[in-house]
């Protein structure tokens, strides 16, 4: 099974590839370039990076050190060199080769060099296969909070090929079985069924969530790129507090997926609270983050969070736009959280 998705942008429109061997496809998509410039990490760089660039002719490769705090600007600068190095002009196309950090870093590095010059996004984890890598979001982080410094930058194609994750690590795939499981609690309930019911796990398993997790992003996005008209903004459903856990542990003592996670856990405890759902639907949503081994506590002051929380990119005239559950599998978005509801929330949870 194999399949490719479209997102619909007009003249900035793509597809998105998604099967088994789909890695030695990309050199028929990249004939027409003057240098491929591939950027990755050292852990992918030497899984796939040396032989994907003896496989496409006129390609360089730039390796970075693998971990979020390396999606910096004084990262994204040092590629800026090597690149200028290797003569990269605005005909030349640059080839995302890794995980969410490496889709986000080489996103806004195609979109800034020289104003602009095409990008491919590759993705080896399931993470960015099946949300990172579609809907243009690029950036770095800020010692202030994460993805402050970024763009809306699509890329030409998006090539998933599934047999990447063969060699990802357990912790990985549970970083991205959290993104999969938000896709299930705002749109699909099926996707809940699935991780529900232990599946036996195999490559058709692994198409089959990634292509139904991909179809809902691609239409989300085609309707509302730049999160304009609110329809977008419900896939940051356990970003909002996930992001801060994330940044004030320093990226090392919850991944994105755990924070993220945590993050959807607190929004339903909100929404518990706000009497949006009901007891039976918020322990049914406890009981799905605890099944993925995602964790239901975090060891980070309340305060703290709080305060970055105001530094999320979602606030719009000083309030938050927080995704909260009205349902299982139907969430909204509301500008009406406030501090204390947070903090009552999160105390709840056992935050101090």
């Amino acid at each position: 099974m194999a399949g490719n998705i479209k997102v619909n942008l007009k003249e900035r429109s793509y597809e998105i590839i998604i099967g088994s061997g789909k890695l030695e496809e990309l050199k028929e998509y990249v004939k027409n370039k003057s240098r491929i410039i591939i950027i990755t990490d050292y852990t992918v760089g030497s899984l796939y990076g040396k032989k994907l660039q003896k496989t496409i002719k006129a390609s360089s490769l730039i390796e970075i050190p693998p971990g979020e705090k390396y999606k910096s600007l004084s990262t994204a600068a040092a590629v800026y060199d090597k690149m200028i190095g290797l003569n990269a002009a605005r005909d030349s196309l640059v080839v995302a080769l890794g995980g969410g950090v490496i889709g986000d870093l080489s996103g806004f590095v195609a979109a800034t060099y020289m104003r602009g010059i095409d990008l491919i996004q590759v993705p080896t984890t399931l993470l960015a296969m099946v949300d990172a890598s579609i809907g243009g979001k690029t950036a770095v982080d800020h010692k202030m909070g994460k993805n402050l410094i970024g763009a809306f930058y699509q890329p030409k194609k998006v090539i998933i090929d599934t047999d990447a994750l063969n060699t990802l690590p357990p912790g990985e795939l549970k970083n991205g079985l959290a993104e999969v499981l938000k896709y299930g609690l705002i749109k699909d309930t099926s996707i809940i069924d699935v991780l529900d019911s232990n599946p036996k796990i195999s490559a058709n398993f692994w198409e089959s969530i990634i292509i139904r997790c991909a179809k809902i992003k691609a239409d989300i996005v085609s309707k509302d790129e730049r999160e304009l008209s609110g329809e977008r903004m419900i896939l940051n459903f356990g970003h909002t507090i996930g992001h801060a856990v994330e940044s004030l542990s320093k990226y090392k003592k919850y991944s994105h997926g755990e924070a993220v996670g945590f993050g959807m856990l607190a929004a339903s405890r909100i929404a518990l609270n706000k009497k949006l759902i009901d007891v039976n639907k918020y322990e049914m949503i406890k009981n799905l983050i605890k099944k993925l081994k995602l964790p239901d506590k975090v060891n980070v002051m309340v305060k703290n969070i709080l305060e970055s929380v105001k530094m999320d990119k979602k606030v719009r005239n000083g309030k938050i736009n927080f995704v909260l559950p009205v349902d299982i599998g139907k969430v909204k978005v509301f500008n009406d959280v406030s501090d204390q509801a947070i903090k009552e929330a999160l105390m709840e949870l056992g935050c101090k």
